[in-house]
């Protein structure tokens, strides 16, 4: 009888320890700490020049730390402090412990150039017919059509289909357990632009998944997902299920600062982890003071110009060519020069 009630205990014991490792959404209280503890976050949507999309950033046929550090180097210069990046579900698979090692060795460039990291565990956007990534040597770019060969994680296959879900779980929680006290980290984006697809309701069960899948790992660091399209269930469950508020917008000022108050009103620190369209009248000098003023974070897109080409506009395509409009995103040229010499200067103001 003793052990029976020894073996009950334990069982309770067991269970209640599980439910109290496994993390919750961060109380108010405890976010608003992380943000008096951390600085205002300014930096760039980060993917190399020499990458055509995320998949050539970590494969081994092109990872390129010397390019990699080049660029950081440029962001120590504009006093940027962070750096968001998709990782690639695809490279892992085919190697962990290659991939583990790879982002290791990033992690450690930005170190060396005071950036923190933001990494995305899964992203739905597809700009071309790639939407199934595989490794190896990636494609060359198709000149005049916007991120041609870019590669969604881990690709819209495995979104829909739910019998490989048990893989992306050994991912998310292999590598989030690897890295989840590591101070290079400032926060974890789980998803990128989820229901961004032809077929929107598909991405609601991964969706749902990789929040508990974190939740259980339980890092140190803060988990979100970003807030894009106004979608008000979508939004209803990013707000509530994420531990600081992040949105996209590619708008004017106006129109960004409206969105941005209405984030901030669910009063967690909040950044914006994309904007930046120069078409779409989502300029720095316009924005880049009205986050500073309101200590909202900001990600713009991008750094360097490169094999994605995204300097075009959004669905721009080879005929379209030649392409006289004003620069979409990035604001270096692939030889380091300025795009727009007042806007680095700006940058270096805001950062001081």
């Amino acid at each position: 009888m003793k052990r029976f009630f020894l073996l009950i205990f334990c069982a309770s014991f067991l269970t209640v320890f599980s439910v109290l490792a496994q993390g919750r959404v961060w109380s108010v209280e405890k976010a608003n700490q992380w943000g008096k503890e951390h600085p205002w976050y300014c930096g760039v949507n980060y993917i190399p020049a020499n990458a055509i999309n995320y998949t050539a950033m970590w494969d081994k046929t092109s990872f390129s730390p010397d390019v990699i550090d080049r660029e950081m180097k440029l962001m120590k210069k504009l006093g940027m402090n962070c750096a968001r990046v998709v990782m690639q579900y695809v490279v892992y698979e085919d190697d962990p412990a290659y991939f583990l090692r790879t982002f290791d060795t990033f992690l450690g460039i930005c170190d060396k150039y005071g950036v923190k990291v933001m990494p995305i565990f899964f992203d739905d956007c597809a700009f071309g017919a790639n939407t199934d990534p595989v490794v190896g040597k990636q494609p060359e770019p198709l000149e005049g059509w916007y991120a041609w060969a870019w590669s969604p994680s881990p690709g819209y296959s495995m979104v829909i289909d739910e019998r490989t879900h048990v893989k992306l779980e050994k991912y998310v929680k292999d590598v989030m357990t690897h890295f989840k006290d590591d101070n290079r980290i400032f926060m974890w984006d789980l998803y990128n632009e989820p229901t961004n697809t032809t077929m929107p309701e598909r991405s609601w069960p991964l969706l749902r998944k990789v929040f508990a899948w974190a939740r259980e790992v339980n890092p140190s660091q803060p988990i979100t997902s970003g807030m894009w399209n106004g979608v008000k269930e979508l939004d209803d469950f990013l707000s509530a299920n994420s531990d600081i508020i992040t949105f996209h917008c590619y708008a004017s000022k106006e129109e960004t600062e409206k969105v941005m108050r209405k984030h901030l009103a669910l009063g967690r620190p909040v950044i914006c982890t994309e904007w930046m369209n120069r078409v779409a009248q989502s300029t720095i000098p316009d924005i880049l003071p009205m986050f500073k003023e309101n200590h909202v974070g900001c990600m713009m897109w991008g750094l360097v110009n490169g094999k994605t080409q995204t300097h075009l506009c959004w669905g721009h395509r080879p005929e379209h060519l030649p392409y006289k409009g004003v620069w979409q995103h990035d604001i270096y040229k692939g030889d380091f020069t300025p795009y727009d010499a007042k806007e680095i200067e700006l940058i270096k103001q805001m950062t001081k």
